[in-house]
């Protein structure tokens, strides 16, 4: 019978300890062996027979059994990370009684708030963030001054940012504005490192408060900062299938 053979970070993320991205990080970083050598980005493994470990410790594969979805209201002070060298507070210990290794899917930045995903799925987590997968991503932003016509038109159809990138074109509505400030829904289907406050710095706006509520399908909805659920099937089944769509769109252009 033929081995089965996987890329080493594919084999990672699926064992639910972090995603795919973090686990090239601790690939580049010489904290991945296996079978006692240092292991390489997309080196091909059998997870059945060869012995990874990470940091000395063997890595723990599972068998079928059941992922975690779950979305978070990620209150503004707390980083999108597993842990933080400096002491400061981190998504992770809003979950801690999740009976799994759960992660960020894709991030939020210290100062703002909103939807976010976790899982210990690494094949989902990948299929969500993926540049192709083009998921839209509301956020409620609240910025200073008032905003002008012509920043919300730079706005919508892409500005150069600070590092020189380009953001694909916007959907911008502005729901309120007076008294110095605006409050607008910005839709992005691309997820750009603090890709909404540098739009804005990029047209001269100062963002005040900002706030994600929703994911493709997925709204927050009531859901309290601080608090959890998890993904009911039909959300899962829904996200996928949205997933799926944008890539599919991508292609056919």
């Amino acid at each position: 019978m033929e081995k089965k053979l996987d890329r080493i970070q594919k084999v990672i993320a699926d064992s639910g300890y972090t995603s795919r991205r973090k686990a090239e990080e601790l690939i580049e970083k010489g904290q991945v062996t296996v079978n006692g050598r240092p292991a390489l980005i997309g080196m091909k493994v059998d997870p059945r027979r060869d012995v990874i470990a990470i940091s000395g410790e063997r890595l723990e594969l599972r068998g079928k059994r059941q992922y975690y979805y779950i979305m978070l209201h990620k209150p503004r002070g707390y980083l999108t990370s597993m842990e933080d060298d400096r002491g400061r507070k981190c998504v992770t210990e809003l979950v801690e009684d999740i009976p799994a290794r759960v992660y960020p899917v894709g991030r939020l930045d210290r100062n703002s708030e909103g939807l976010l995903l976790m899982t210990d799925d690494g094949a989902f987590a990948n299929q969500i963030i993926h540049p192709r997968s083009h998921m839209p991503r509301v956020y409620r932003v609240t910025v200073r001054p008032e905003v002008t016509e012509e920043q919300v038109s730079h706005l919508s159809v892409g500005v150069t940012l600070d590092g020189g990138e380009h953001t694909l074109p916007a959907t911008v509505h502005v729901i309120s504005s007076g008294q110095g400030r605006s409050v607008m829904e910005i839709v992005i289907r691309e997820g750009k490192n603090r890709q909404i406050r540098r739009m804005c710095e990029a047209v001269g706006l100062e963002v005040a408060r900002l706030k994600r509520t929703a994911i493709g399908p997925l709204k927050l909805g009531m859901l309290q900062p601080g608090q959890w659920r998890e993904l009911k099937k039909e959300e899962l089944a829904a996200l996928r299938r949205a997933s799926d769509s944008q890539k599919q769109r991508q292609e056919r252009n």
